[in-house]
């Protein structure tokens, strides 16, 4: 289902909420009746919880069907609260970077991340999520998650993204995507909108013309 709401109050819904296939990791200040869009729309199952004591969940953790890998900022209270809400395969990422949702991009059959990314980095993120990781950086940015949103169905990438680039990126994920942009000319997808498999969400001012490449090219042209 493709939703467009502003969850939190602004259109950056992908730094204030992680989700894949199963769950959302959403922040503690989000709206009842928001939590029920995020079920329709997506249909997970829903974990509120703080990240390193922020609201940013989307920002600083990322999974896909395998797993999480969240920044090494976590408090113990807050991994344990996730594993007993059933997230159980969770890593903390050793490296510097803490911004995991802004360097690293994955679905289930493969990841890219800033060629920051330390190698012992590399090989945590191959493991907890189960994918071949590449480094790159797309559109002359190395902020990867914020450039795009991937799922098992399709991708949508930062505007500025050249044919080679698109290519490599359809390689690695194993689907087919295209450029775009959410609210009124944003170029930071992943940034500015939440999806998995079953649906998606962007901001209120996204329009009409971006909603129609958000659903062809996540793969729901024929889902609604």
């Amino acid at each position: 289902m493709l939703k467009r709401i502003n969850i939190t109050g602004n259109p950056n819904l992908g730094v204030y909420i992680a989700v894949n296939d199963d769950v959302a990791i959403v922040p503690h200040n989000i709206l009842e009746s928001r939590l029920e869009d995020l079920k329709e729309a997506l249909d997970v199952n829903i974990v509120i919880s703080s990240i390193a004591g922020s609201n940013l969940a989307g920002a600083l953790m990322v999974g896909n069907s395998n797993g999480f890998v969240v920044s090494p900022q976590i408090f113990d209270k807050e991994l344990n609260a996730l594993k007993e809400a059933g997230i159980e395969n969770i890593a903390l990422l050793p490296d510097k970077y803490t911004a995991v949702g802004n360097i690293l991009a994955a679905n289930d059959k493969g990841a890219i991340v800033s060629p920051k990314v330390s190698d012992n980095a590399i090989n945590v993120i191959e493991e907890t999520l189960d994918v071949d990781v590449e480094k790159s950086t797309i559109a002359g940015y190395d902020i990867i998650g914020s450039l795009m949103a991937v799922t098992n169905k399709g991708f949508l990438i930062h505007k500025d993204s050249n044919p080679d680039e698109i290519t490599f990126v359809e390689n690695v994920f194993g689907v087919e995507g295209n450029i775009g942009t959410v609210n009124r000319g944003i170029p930071l997808i992943g940034a500015c909108s939440i999806s998995n498999s079953k649906g998606v969400i962007v901001g209120e001012d996204t329009t009409g013309p971006e909603m129609a490449r958000v659903e062809e090219s996540l793969g729901f042209l024929d889902s609604f």
